[in-house]
């Protein structure tokens, strides 16, 4: 039996998961960081929680005797991929990791590029506008420094406390979204802007297409750097990927 430990919290990792669990031979964990507070059914068994940096999920791999660790977090949680591949080092585990590709700006695209929230936060300007906050509840506290703006905020979970700014409508939902919804809500709520993370994927680009139509600005933060480990960009891709680290290697040809 080969032991994979999966770094989740995406829609990939909870289907690749599933796709790895179903095969003979696998004993696939999930670990999730935690920061949902109610996760989608995932299908495999779970952790929940951090595992001290590098140095405890260092340990956490070699206690369970891990054959394979899989890094399919979010592409935006740099700090977890690189404890991710440094404790993969210190263990001696092999490591792959999913990583879809980003959205690419198209044509009717009105795409102002930043490097972080604070950019995001500087690039609204100084004039009142209606901006859509499509960020994880976690970065949207920077906001309050721009509280002349009006929020329209969409979370997972509920934001709390609340936002200290004067006018701030919230939104608990879960995606996919489809891009004739997403239309819909940035006229109802009159959207100058939005303001999204580059995660890439089908569930939530439809605000993308969206503003692209409505010829409404989006304020897209980059992504960060990721440490350089083998990566695939599909799971079906790195399904395969993992059907060659885990054969013997005879059958390798090794």
């Amino acid at each position: 039996m080969k032991n994979i430990l999966i770094l989740g919290g995406t829609t990939e990792a909870r289907q690749l998961a599933g796709k790895l669990a179903a095969r003979a031979g696998l004993s696939v964990t999930l670990s999730l960081a935690g920061r949902t507070e109610n996760p989608a059914a995932q299908g495999v068994p779970i952790r929940i929680g951090g595992f001290g940096g590098a140095d405890g999920l260092a340990a956490y791999l070699q206690e369970t005797i891990t054959d394979l660790l899989i890094d399919a977090t979010h592409p935006y949680a740099a700090q977890i991929s690189a404890n991710a591949a440094e404790a993969a080092r210190r263990s001696d585990v092999p490591i792959v990791a999913l990583r879809r590709p980003g959205w690419m700006p198209a044509e009717g695209d009105r795409w102002t590029l930043v490097d972080t929230v604070a950019g995001a936060v500087k690039a609204l300007g100084s004039a009142p506008r209606h901006v859509f906050l499509a960020l994880g509840r976690q970065e949207v506290t920077a906001f309050e420094a721009a509280p002349q703006h009006h929020y329209l905020i969409r979370s997972v979970d509920p934001v709390e406390p609340r936002l200290g700014v004067p006018d701030a409508t919230y939104l608990l939902a879960r995606g996919p979204f489809l891009e004739s919804d997403e239309n819909a809500l940035l006229r109802q709520h009159h959207i100058d802007v939005v303001v999204s993370k580059n995660s890439g994927g089908e569930a939530t680009y439809g605000k993308i297409a969206a503003a692209r139509a409505l010829g409404t600005e989006v304020v897209m933060i980059r992504r960060p750097a990721l440490p350089e480990v083998a990566s695939a960009e599909t799971v079906e891709a790195l399904a395969v990927m993992v059907d060659h680290l885990l054969e013997p290697a005879a059958e390798r040809g090794v």
